[in-house]
């Protein structure tokens, strides 16, 4: 699905069999946010085989957080030329919990290693000039990924259109939570894209839709 010129969003439908939405920067440079589960890669390949490419052309594949439906795929990028990151906290998560995550997970992490990892504050990619947000809360090391020139805002699983990320996995925290989504609700946002669930379009519909959430969700969090 093309969102804008610039941005593509491969949006997972499947009611039955869990998986995250990717999405796809290609602005001189590519960027791969949340591959998604190793077993559904061939979403993303299509997607991509789609606006003709492939996962060699990628140069760079972002997780917003180390759970399984977001970055078991990252698998495949490994003998590419793709780098991989993600935040140093949910990094280090993995690395202390693999041997759990090996024995619930289909494929495990093992042949998941960031080629560099992530802290909150501006990241360069060329000519691309990204803003990385730490957003706890869902995990520890969750971020928000923002592209002021577009007022484009990937979320992961902090929130969704109607909807927030879950606090009972692992290490996640109601509290954390409320005040990251309180904290980008400030950002200029006229594309929000989530992990889950639809993207929302439209600096009005953003507005809103943060709006439902904190008076449907966050005082229950």
């Amino acid at each position: 699905m093309r969102l804008t010129d610039q941005i593509h969003g491969f949006i997972w439908q499947s009611m039955t069999s869990n998986n995250c939405n990717t999405y796809l920067i290609d602005d001189g440079v590519r960027i791969l946010i949340d591959p998604g589960h190793m077993h559904h890669f061939d979403h993303v390949q299509t997607g991509l085989t789609d606006i003709g490419l492939e996962a060699g052309d990628i140069d760079l594949v972002i997780c917003t957080h180390a759970h399984g439906d977001h970055i078991e795929a990252s698998q495949v990028f490994a003998p590419l030329p793709a780098l991989l990151t993600m935040h140093e906290i949910d990094w280090q998560m993995v690395k202390a919990m693999k041997q759990q995550l090996r024995g619930r997970q289909r494929e495990g992490m093992d042949g998941i290693v960031p080629d560099f990892l992530l802290m909150e504050g501006d990241l360069k990619v060329r000519n691309l000039d990204l803003v990385i947000i730490h957003c706890p809360g869902h995990s520890p090391g969750s971020i928000s990924v923002y592209w002021p020139d577009r007022k484009a805002l990937f979320t992961g699983d902090l929130i969704f259109r109607d909807g927030i990320g879950r606090t009972d996995l692992p290490q996640g925290n109601g509290r954390q939570l409320k005040d990251s989504i309180e904290r980008v609700s400030g950002l200029d946002v006229e594309l929000l894209m989530s992990g889950h669930g639809e993207v929302v379009s439209g600096k009005d519909a953003v507005i809103e839709n943060f709006d439902r959430v904190a008076s449907h969700w966050l005082q229950f969090v």
